[in-house]
């Protein structure tokens, strides 16, 4: 199979390149000639965002899908189409209140990682990251970028944000909540990607 177009896939926080969503998306995709790179994001957003700008310099997505967290790092990936699916804009503040400590990875990581743990040290990285969203936003990004949000989605609502840098014309609402499921990205995530993507 010659792979011809290129997604980079970032996952959201206490993830995996190996999640789910990743999974499906790489076998409804390879058959169609377009390679999913979808690698495990650093846990240091400092550190993130550099490895993410290196990896979109290297292996030069088309297109790219982010989920949560990783719609903040993914919304500051100038110059490419983006779906920033249930964006996380402000992980510092969710964090400082609801995740201090230790938690658990919930995808299998490359390095063999289990848990990993919450401290001041990280949410001042976000804090750090955070600054630079939204910053210089030209009308080729509002054109190039989409906000997609679970209408059932409890966990975080940044809409608002959104609606407020890129407007309303690539504002989607779907049936769904935090966490991607087979059928959202069957339905919504995917059709959306192949129509950017030209396939």
């Amino acid at each position: 199979m010659l792979l011809v177009k290129k997604i980079l896939y970032i996952h959201g926080f206490a993830s995996a390149g190996s999640s789910g969503t990743a999974t499906q998306m790489r076998s409804h995709f390879y058959p169609l000639g377009v390679a999913v790179v979808s690698p495990d994001v650093p846990l240091n957003p400092v550190e993130a965002m550099q490895f993410l700008r290196d990896t979109v310099a290297a292996e030069l997505p088309d297109l790219i899908v982010s989920t949560s967290m990783g719609a903040l790092y993914g919304e500051q990936l100038r110059g490419i189409p983006r779906l920033l699916v249930n964006p996380s804009f402000h992980m510092a503040r969710l964090l400082t209140f609801r995740g201090m400590g230790r938690q658990e990875f919930r995808n299998k990581r490359a390095d063999g990682a289990r848990d990993f743990k919450v401290d001041r040290a990280m949410i001042q990285q976000f804090q750090q990251v955070e600054k630079n969203s939204f910053a210089g936003i030209t009308p080729a990004d509002k054109a190039q970028v989409y906000g997609l949000f679970g209408t059932q989605d409890k966990n975080v609502n940044c809409q608002p944000d959104f609606l407020k840098h890129y407007g309303r014309e690539n504002f989607v609402l779907f049936d769904g909540e935090h966490y991607l499921n087979g059928l959202v990205l069957s339905r919504v995530v995917i059709p959306l990607a192949q129509q950017l993507l030209g396939i």
